[in-house]
């Protein structure tokens, strides 16, 4: 863990699709060049904790799997011991490894991967059930304490968020009801780390597709976020989003936090 005289810690999020996949491809290297303090993963796709013959430089190890095999799944590996963990959230869901809360000193830490809405949006009503009830959760936590969220959120908020927002007004992840569903979730308390410091960054992507070289041409959607409760506006800085860290059709996103919220 950093210094914590040095009163930073590196938090990072990182949908890898796959946990099995990303270890055997570019994860080690991107733990020794980045050595998060915090990191949070979706998308691990695995029924148990698993490290094949790499040993995790991570004390705290929380995984968070999906009841269907090789789907979904949610992990946080720590530097700082979390005074409790707890996972999911009310409301009729199905056991999908979505969501979990790692409680420190004097702030959560929640890691989420949210419902795809799907092709056509079959999924869609679903996906709003679930915001519904995620942003419950996160408001009635940040009575206790204040949040910082990662997640892929499945959602390009706005329309500098995406390479052609008007062929996908109506897709999956870009639809009028999923930003609309977003931005009560920010109005509830939150800020979008990244956007509040760039505000007018244009092609910054976390998403890309596998086909037509989508990743190589930067045609892509920013949908991985940090989200962090408004009163932690002074407590966090230098969000970024990595886009050369290859090994999934995501790339990771960062903040630095205050030390003293957490230990």
């Amino acid at each position: 863990m950093s210094d914590a005289t040095n009163r930073t810690l590196s938090l990072f999020s990182w949908n890898v699709n796959g946990y099995r996949s990303i270890i055997a491809k570019t994860f080690h290297s991107f733990l020794e060049e980045h050595s998060p303090d915090i990191l949070c993963l979706q998308e691990i796709k695995m029924n148990m904790s698993f490290n094949g013959d790499f040993t995790l430089p991570y004390p705290y190890q929380i995984f968070h799997p999906a009841e269907k095999s090789g789907y979904s799944g949610t992990a946080i590996l720590s530097r700082v011991k979390p005074l409790s963990v707890s996972s999911d959230f009310a409301g009729e869901h199905p056991r999908e490894g979505r969501v979990i809360c790692a409680e420190f000193t004097n702030c959560y830490v929640v890691c989420a991967y949210v419902p795809n809405a799907r092709h056509g949006l079959t999924r869609l009503d679903y996906r709003l059930s679930w915001d519904t009830d995620f942003r419950e959760h996160l408001t009635q936590l940040a009575t206790k304490k204040p949040i910082f969220v990662c997640a892929d959120f499945n959602c390009a908020h706005t329309e500098i968020d995406l390479e052609n927002p008007a062929q996908n007004r109506h897709s999956a992840g870009f639809s009028d009801e999923e930003r609309a569903s977003f931005t009560r979730l920010l109005e509830s308390g939150f800020h979008d780390t990244f956007r509040e410091k760039n505000p007018d960054a244009i092609k910054q992507y976390t998403w890309w597709s596998y086909r037509m070289r989508a990743r190589e041409r930067n045609i892509g959607w920013r949908i991985d976020y940090w989200l962090a409760s408004t009163s932690l506006s002074n407590a966090w800085h230098s969000p970024q989003i990595h886009p050369n860290i290859a090994g999934s059709d995501h790339c990771p996103v960062s903040i630095a936090a205050d030390a003293l919220l957490f230990v």
